[in-house]
């Protein structure tokens, strides 16, 4: 059965879902939609039905599938000159998380000048997002970083690859296809790694600074989704429970990261930055020594969280050690990697000059200096 949810944005949420996008087009009167997607997908059957589906009600769709892993700001020039060139009128966002971000941000500059980084988060000479957005469905493809609910996006410069973030309430897609199946695709290490980054998203909302017990609520519900469902994800890739859950978990974090996320996404962000790391993984690598890092100042939030996984403890320092464990052994479970490799001093300076630069942190509930991440660094080793 497909539902339907209205927060924060209309959500049409379940198995088969796909099959909503072309009526959902034509009622909005489309005529010439550009599929935004991924290299690997472009090539896809699935995006061959989906093309076929568009045609079969009258749309002309085109597709640009030069997304990547990481995405780039030539990424996002490129499919803005293939909206145009098509005559393009929306856009049909497909894929994971980095596919979502190139096709919002094509979305953005499609009518707005500059270059992308004009609109860059905390800029204190940055444009206004003051004219016309593409209407936008976003349907996607991984459960990880819930990018069709959130409201930003995460671009790298192209010569310096350091990620950078664009954010406006404008940019939340107005219609999600959450089709579950969609996801039954996903190789198994995949699968753990975008978990991880949902994860991730739902533990650092919850510990984030700023009062906002709404949030809260979703991410506790968000971890404990994660708990229920991600090894048998990985393990029973067709399971639509599982996969479902999953679906759902990944939104939740995104919704719930609206209070803030933390140290543990600002050290992903610059494992990505300098050695492409996909990002769902570099969450997962950096998330228990980030967590340990934080158990000073924040015991009793990680014993919640510990509760939230069903750790078979009491006190609050047994849950917060068991939620530490928790996600230790979950890593183990579904397969990633439990440490980074050996880094010599000056890649780990590198890595330390990024995560610094980034404003993940800022929200952090404990403060981080460069001493701080270049011990963070060396306890994920």
């Amino acid at each position: 059965m497909i539902q339907q949810f209205n927060y924060p944005t209309i959500i049409k949420f379940g198995a088969g879902a796909i099959k909503l996008v072309p009526q959902s087009l034509k009622q909005r009167g489309a005529k010439r939609p550009l599929i935004v997607t991924d290299r690997d997908l472009a090539v896809t059957p699935m995006l061959g039905d989906l093309q076929l589906s568009l045609s079969q009600v009258g749309l002309i769709p085109a597709v640009f599938g030069g997304a990547t892993s990481n995405p780039v700001e030539t990424q996002v020039k490129e499919g803005v000159a293939a909206y145009h060139e098509h005559g393009g009128d929306c856009l049909v966002i497909i894929g994971g998380g980095a596919a979502l971000d190139v096709g919002k941000s094509i979305a953005l500059m499609i009518n707005h000048p500059g270059n992308l980084f004009n609109y860059e988060e905390g800029r204190s000479d940055g444009r206004p997002v003051d004219q016309p957005i593409p209407y936008m469905i976003a349907v996607p493809t991984t459960a990880g970083t819930g990018s069709e609910v959130g409201r930003s996006m995460v671009i790298a410069d192209a010569v310096s690859h350091v990620k950078r973030i664009i954010f406006d309430p404008k940019l939340l897609p107005p219609l999600v296809i959450a089709d579950p199946e969609l996801t039954y695709g996903l190789p198994a290490a995949m699968t753990a790694a975008v978990g991880f980054d949902a994860l991730t998203h739902n533990v650092e909302a919850f510990l984030a600074h700023e009062w906002h017990p709404i949030a809260d609520g979703i991410a506790l519900e968000g971890v404990r989704l994660v708990a229920l469902n991600l090894l048998t994800a990985v393990r029973e890739p067709t399971n639509l429970t599982a996969r479902a859950g999953m679906q759902m978990a990944s939104i939740m974090g995104a919704v719930a990261s609206q209070k803030g996320l933390g140290v543990t996404h600002s050290c992903a962000h610059a494992l990505s930055s300098v050695f492409d790391t996909h990002h769902g993984l570099a969450n997962a690598m950096m998330l228990e020594p980030c967590m340990e890092f934080n158990r000073a100042c924040c015991e009793e939030r990680l014993a919640r969280l510990g509760q939230a996984v069903m750790v078979p403890a009491t006190s609050t320092s047994e849950l917060a050690t068991g939620f530490l464990r928790w996600v230790r052994a979950l890593k183990h479970d579904v397969g990633l990697p439990p440490r980074l490799g050996t880094l010599d001093a000056a890649t780990t300076a590198r890595l330390v000059e990024v995560a610094a630069a980034d404003p993940c942190h800022t929200s952090n509930p404990r403060p981080v200096s460069r001493d701080d991440f270049g011990h963070i660094f060396a306890n994920a080793m």
